[in-house]
């Protein structure tokens, strides 16, 4: 495997598969042995969910909600996602440990780098849940800080395009992908590959991006073995 270390964000939204809403069993469960594995195959894996397939605090916030507690409901839709995913790990036989930023034992672990870092050592898939612990901060950003904390060599994320384009590619049919490109760039062109705050957070700590469509079974795996299936971003 090509990194001994990885922090795997995935998108909430990706998890509602063809239903629409909440969490397909079927998504998840490919999730699930995708990233069995990897974890079998020696990498230590820790993930951060959105929560975006059950609230969005900023879409709460536009239709009335205070924006701190708006957000406060989406961290607890991230437990949720991370719950599951954890539930469907263990039933495909690999050791899970949920950790969330927020103290709400016995739901999960209170999160600390320690703890992450142990458990991640004993082979266990470590879901870090309700991002930074914070309003204002999406999980992009959480994703960043615990890439760095738990010392990740590369912050992956698994969306649903493979890569970063020149503009979006569901709108625009000639966007081009890039096989690497940097976070200056990134930022001067206005690419949406993560919020502004997490993006400044990872090239400020050199920490890699690697951008592939995870919705595509084996891809996780490919990526992992080396092909060229996405974008990375980097300093360079």
């Amino acid at each position: 495997m090509k990194y001994k270390r990885i922090l795997l964000k995935l998108s909430g939204e990706s998890l509602m598969g063809s239903q629409g809403y909440g969490i397909d069993s079927v998504r998840l469960g490919e999730y699930a042995q995708q990233i069995k594995n990897i974890a079998q195959a020696g990498t230590e894996v820790a993930i951060v969910i959105g929560g975006g397939n059950i609230f969005r605090g900023l879409s709460g916030a536009s239709k009335g909600f205070d924006r701190v507690k708006g957000d406060q409901m989406g961290m607890l839709a991230t437990v949720i996602n991370s719950l599951a995913l954890s539930s469907a790990l263990e039933s495909a036989g690999q050791p899970a440990q949920v950790l969330t930023a927020i103290n709400m034992y016995p739901i999960g672990e209170h999160y600390s780098k320690w703890k992450a870092i142990e458990s991640l050592k004993q082979g266990k898939v470590v879901i870090i849940s309700c991002g930074t612990g914070n309003p204002f901060f999406t999980t992009d950003t959480g994703s960043a800080l615990r890439a760095i904390e738990v010392e990740a060599e590369v912050m992956l994320k698994g969306t649903r395009v493979d890569g970063v384009y020149t503009a979006d590619p569901e709108k625009d049919p000639t966007a081009t992908k890039f096989d690497t490109i940097s976070y200056d760039e990134v930022l001067a062109r206005g690419l949406k590959v993560m919020d502004l705050t997490a993006t400044a957070l990872c090239k400020e700590n050199r920490m890699p991006i690697y951008v592939f469509n995870m919705d595509i079974v084996g891809n996780l795996e490919k990526m992992m073995n080396g092909e060229p299936i996405g974008t990375l971003v980097t300093a360079e």
